[in-house]
């Protein structure tokens, strides 16, 4: 079955944690300092759900070697066979997000059907900076262990757009398979992949449009979504809801393009159109609904 073009929403969150650090900061979390907002790359989502699919026994291109970074040549070369046909059928990350590789000298690109924004918090997002101390001393006579920093939001709420192209899918070989490994993986790569920096985030909602045809495109979902603080500086996800309403209006405007609506959604995360609490359910009740399990 060909995939068609879909859009993504994914929120998910981050307390006392750290997201994505920026090498050229000194990890601290990446942030637009004139809005206070933090922001998370799109490889850094993308690092989850190869991490994942690889965990679950598919192979993939981009990844490490014996635990240690390598080049894209020496990965060309640990392939049984560097064909297109062979890397497209063998090789998950390449059929969604694509890649360039280098096979003899000859450079060879896949645009990937699977793409995502950068992701951009919600909330305006405070930064906890704390010294910490090392067990190991910097040398065999230091007498203290080293000290450094640590950098964590205090509380993010971070959403992500994607867009699925079905032309590109074509390209890539790309198979509805592939799509319901994306949704698993959006829903358990974040808590089942931590590590100490990441302790602490928790996916709250995604959805993934699929529309009817290769043509359809409806805009960035986060355009259409507005989160209500109950707070000044929210410190959870019981201190804030989401308002729906415009995002429900575009689907219903929209409803024959659609054809089905993938979705999850936390518990904790509280939904609200005409300012009163509702279940996904019943905020999208005219639409063909898949909950991903």
């Amino acid at each position: 079955m060909t995939v068609s073009n879909n859009e993504i929403l994914y929120l998910y969150d981050a307390k006392l944690t750290n997201p994505n650090g920026d090498p050229d900061e000194e990890n601290r979390p990446r942030m637009d300092y004139e809005r206070d907002v933090n922001l998370v790359s799109d490889l850094r989502l993308k690092r989850y759900i190869r991490d994942y699919i690889h965990a679950k026994g598919h192979e993939i291109f981009v990844r490490r070697v014996d635990d240690k970074p390598v080049t894209a040549d020496r990965r060309i070369k640990d392939l049984d066979d560097s064909s297109n046909e062979w890397i497209l059928n063998n090789l998950t990350d390449v059929r969604m997000f694509g890649a360039t590789m280098t096979v003899k000298r000859d450079n060879r690109t896949f645009i990937g059907p699977i793409q995502f924004n950068w992701g951009y918090s919600l909330n305006k997002v405070e930064l906890l900076e704390a010294s910490i101390t090392s067990h190991f001393s910097a040398s065999e006579t230091a007498t203290q262990g080293t000290m450094g920093k640590d950098y964590r939001v205090k509380y993010s709420l971070i959403a992500f757009s994607g867009v699925i192209s079905g032309n590109r899918a074509e390209k890539t070989l790309l198979r509805e398979e592939d799509l319901i490994l994306l949704d698993e993986a959006m829903k358990y790569a974040i808590p089942n992949l931590v590590t100490r920096s990441k302790i602490g985030q928790y996916p709250r909602l995604y959805i993934r449009g699929e529309y009817i045809d290769n043509e359809t495109i409806l805009g960035d979902y986060r355009d259409y979504v507005e989160l209500k603080e109950s707070a000044p500086s929210i410190r959870g996800i019981d201190e804030c809801s989401l308002a729906i309403d415009r995002l429900a209006e575009l689907f219903k405007q929209n409803n024959k393009k659609i054809k089905n609506i993938y979705y999850f959604i936390d518990d904790k995360l509280e939904l609200t159109l005409n300012d009163k609490s509702i279940s996904f359910e019943e905020g999208f009740k005219d639409l063909p609904l898949i909950q991903v399990e």
